[in-house]
């Protein structure tokens, strides 16, 4: 998901997609530590969309105070 579409999404949303992220962020960090994935590097893409969406909520945050 780029960055436009992540400014698209409402707070709400932006919220649940970090939840889903980590859910999924878990259980890859689980079936890697039993058995190796098939493409490891999807540990780091979905670390980098969960930062990318903290990042955008964080500023929602400050530009609401």
């Amino acid at each position: 998901m780029k960055t436009n579409e992540i400014k698209e999404l409402t707070t709400k949303e932006i919220n649940e997609k970090i939840d889903d992220e980590s859910a999924m962020l878990l259980k890859l960090k689980l079936n890697h530590a039993v058995s190796p994935l098939e493409n490891p590097l999807k540990l780091r893409h979905t670390r980098r969309h969960i930062a990318k969406l903290q990042t955008e909520l964080n500023k929602r945050v400050k530009e609401q105070k």
